[in-house]
């Protein structure tokens, strides 16, 4: 695999620019590219697999499958359900004043679009924008991240396969072809990775007047009432925190739990992991962390937790754990550790899982209301009145009543963050619209109000006036 040199980028997003504007592409030529690309996609589930799990050091087929493979599949399958729909124009109230005359919208495609994805899901958050952005009617620069060659390498050889390299094209490189490539005049840039880089990202596209979806992270927290059922809320928010061991944007950072079942709630996570994850099962399922830098990272957390002199909790026994498995993080629960704390201060991205007590719902809600507007809210209750409480205070990016993760795999609902967790959505209609200019059409008939007002303005034009004025606040 050879990355692309800054200097290529200029030619590919010329290329891309000059086919746009000779011919947009049409619904049938969308519907054709979304076909290919689900066909060649699905026809290469297995070698996409063994290219995660080559990047990460270790990843179940069945993580790849379920956070990869059936997202990037169900986003295609539900946007040529609805395509030919969402691209017909919208008609709108012209009103009296402008009477006779018809009004639309029309939804027509931005041009060329860049991607910049992550590692964390390097399949899905590359897939899943691109989609959207085909199926908007745009050409596409794909950038997928530099730290999983192997996936990347997959995703250059899946798009130049199914789109001609003046639709769509893949380049690969690390930071210095990020910066480049920010810094192109797209029509649109969206961007998935760490609030940091996305604040860099963000200036860089300013001096293009380019408008950016930023979808970053935070610290998405759970909050688990006094009537909520225990052994589901730790059944689900384990799955939450430790798919892709802890990996992943919208996973659960830290949990609330009210602090007469603080420890009941550990101890059924501690045997919900055991079962999960554990020797019986050969750990098969359990991810390695990316690389080393971030299993240094989380390591220094989990050390400054122990300095500290919070309880820890290892929720699995990895004394067997094959010595072939790389980066492996022992998963563990720091309890109530202080706001100053490094586990509280940074997204944790990773298997380690603050639990913090409190006695009133007043107090979780306070505690959220206290630091950055979350990617995601998760909050576990039998209390309809609680919950709509929970809800009519924070805000989030968006929230799962008594789950965890799932909000993200509704194609029909918009997703994205909020505040330093991000700007803008994607997914289903709102990706279409994203990556769509929404151009207002006025089809004027005779008589026009051009034809009578205008200066100078007296006698009839002057009552005229007067009268359009007057009406609005009879």
């Amino acid at each position: 695999m050879q990355d692309n040199h800054p200097f290529q980028l200029q030619p590919s997003f010329e290329r891309l620019r000059a086919a746009w504007l000779e011919q947009r592409p049409s619904y049938e030529q969308r519907r054709d590219d979304l076909k290919r690309l689900r066909r060649l996609f699905r026809e290469r589930l297995d070698e996409m697999s063994k290219a995660v799990s080559a990047d990460f050091g270790h990843r179940s087929v069945h993580e790849t499958l379920l956070g990869e493979g059936s997202v990037v599949l169900s986003e295609i399958d539900h946007t040529l359900a609805r395509l030919k729909a969402w691209m017909k124009p919208e008609r709108r109230a012209a009103g009296w004043k402008l009477w006779p005359a018809k009004a639309e919208i029309r939804f027509v495609p931005l041009g060329v679009v860049g991607i910049i994805s992550p590692w964390n899901y390097p399949v899905n958050l590359a897939l899943a924008p691109l989609v959207a952005a085909i199926g908007a009617g745009n050409h596409v620069l794909l950038k997928p991240s530099e730290h999983t060659p192997r996936t990347s390498e997959f995703l250059r050889t899946l798009i130049a396969d199914v789109f001609p390299d003046t639709r769509a094209t893949v380049v690969l490189g690390g930071a210095d072809l990020s910066a480049a490539f920010s810094a192109l005049p797209f029509d649109h840039l969206f961007f998935t990775g760490s609030t940091a880089v996305g604040r860099k990202v963000m200036a860089a596209a300013a001096q293009n007047l380019t408008p950016v979806t930023l979808e970053l992270g935070g610290k998405s927290p759970a909050i688990v009432g006094e009537t909520a059922d225990l052994p589901r809320a730790a059944n689900r928010i384990a799955t939450g925190k430790f798919f892709n061991a802890g990996q992943t944007c919208i996973a659960p950072d830290y949990v609330l739990v009210h602090e007469s079942k603080r420890d009941a709630f550990v101890t059924l996570l501690k045997q919900q992991m055991g079962e999960r994850y554990g020797a019986g099962n050969g750990y098969e399922d359990y991810t390695s962390i990316i690389n080393e830098a971030q299993h240094d990272r989380l390591a220094t957390l989990v050390n400054d937790a122990r300095a500290r002199g919070y309880e820890l909790v290892s929720l699995l026994d990895m004394k067997q754990m094959p010595p072939s498995r790389v980066r492996m993080l022992e998963p563990t629960v720091v309890l109530d550790p202080d706001q100053d704390s490094a586990v509280m201060r940074e997204e944790i991205f990773g298997p380690i899982l603050p639990v913090i007590g409190y006695r009133t719902p007043a107090e979780a809600i306070g505690y959220v209301l206290g630091r950055d507007r979350p990617l995601a809210l998760y909050c576990f209750s039998a209390d309809a009145a609680e919950i709509e409480a929970i809800l009519a205070r924070i805000v989030a990016g968006g929230v799962c009543v008594n789950d965890t993760l799932y909000q993200f795999a509704c194609n029909d609902m918009p997703f994205g963050g909020v505040g330093a967790s991000g700007m803008g959505h994607y997914h289903g209609r709102e990706g279409f619209l994203t990556f769509s200019k929404s151009m207002s059409v006025l089809r004027k008939y005779d008589p026009a109000p051009s034809d009578l007002i205008s200066p100078p303005y007296k006698g009839l034009t002057d009552k005229l006036v007067r009268f359009i004025t007057w009406i609005p606040g009879r």
